[in-house]
């Protein structure tokens, strides 16, 4: 099947009053685009070394783009799931791996960090999934069609445990296992199913240890908001899509809440792609084929 080229869109302005929560619709996404690239895209002096990923899910480290205390830009490896500087633990962290934009001015788990703590989501594409009459979930691949990475408008926060917290143990410890279990249930709200039967989403990177009293955790959220026209059909949501030319203002600006609209930009392209998907241990290319007949 040709991948649909999507049509220029004006912005939707958001109607007061509007439903607020924290239910995802991005859960999935793709870097997997050379460091130079990124480097020269983002305007980065230097970039950390990060192998390619072709199905980025929630609890696990990700690229951000920050803009430093001297005003440049530095990229860093986040943990996807915000943790707000005032929660009492972490797990938290795996029920904000979205912000609805409606709500980040106000909303106390996003707030301080809209207006202090913004950042890039670099991208080469996400996922999204549409429920079919059969009761099956179609997944689809979404990216600009020129090909190029783009930014996902996020949040970033340092989180400390409270004085006096206890130290965490292992992989038994009930923070995690409570972040697996939220994950799970908002790959189920998102229309993304849940992890296969007898896996779970993956640890932390192989020589992290769990949090203890005396760590810092930064994290990070996508910031999401009503869907354009293109993508009504499969979600009612999207990520705000930060233009290039709108990177410093999303960045830097006091209030840049003129910018979380619905993408109105360059196309996008939208393919079907298999199931394979749906399983986060699987990470590789082939993920992001095309199905025909679909």
């Amino acid at each position: 099947m040709q991948a649909l080229i999507a049509p220029r869109r004006q912005v939707v302005v958001f109607a007061r009053g509007a439903r607020c929560d924290n239910r995802s619709v991005c859960g999935r996404y793709v870097l997997a685009s050379p460091g130079a690239a990124i480097a020269e895209h983002f305007r980065l002096a230097d970039l950390p070394a990060y192998p390619p990923r072709y199905n980025i899910a929630p609890t696990q480290d990700a690229l951000v783009v920050r803009e430093t205390p001297g005003g440049s830009r530095e990229a860093v490896s986040l943990r996807w799931g915000l943790i707000p500087f005032w929660a009492k633990e972490p797990s938290i962290g795996s029920r904000l791996i979205n912000a609805r934009a409606e709500g980040v001015v106000d909303k106390p788990a996003f707030r301080a960090a809209f207006r202090r703590r913004r950042c890039l989501v670099p991208a080469d594409g996400f996922f999204e999934w549409r429920a079919l009459a059969s009761g099956r979930k179609q997944p689809y691949y979404i990216r600009l069609a020129s090909g190029e990475p783009f930014a996902m408008a996020g949040l970033w926060e340092q989180w400390r445990p409270p004085a006096g917290a206890p130290e965490r143990s292992g992989g038994t410890s009930r923070g995690r296992g409570d972040a697996i279990a939220k994950t799970h249930e908002l790959f189920t709200e998102s229309g993304a199913p849940p992890p296969a039967p007898g896996s779970h989403l993956p640890p932390p990177a192989a020589g992290t240890a769990p949090p203890s009293a005396s760590d810092t955790i930064a994290t990070f959220t996508i910031v999401t908001t009503a869907a354009n026209a293109e993508l009504r059909a499969l979600h009612d949501r999207m990520p705000v899509i930060v233009a290039p030319t709108d990177y410093d203002e999303w960045l830097s600006s006091p209030n840049p809440s003129a910018l979380l609209g619905p993408w109105a930009g360059a196309a996008f392209a939208i393919a079907p792609i298999g199931t394979r998907v749906n399983d986060v241990r699987n990470d590789d290319p082939e993920l992001l084929q095309p199905v025909p007949g679909v």
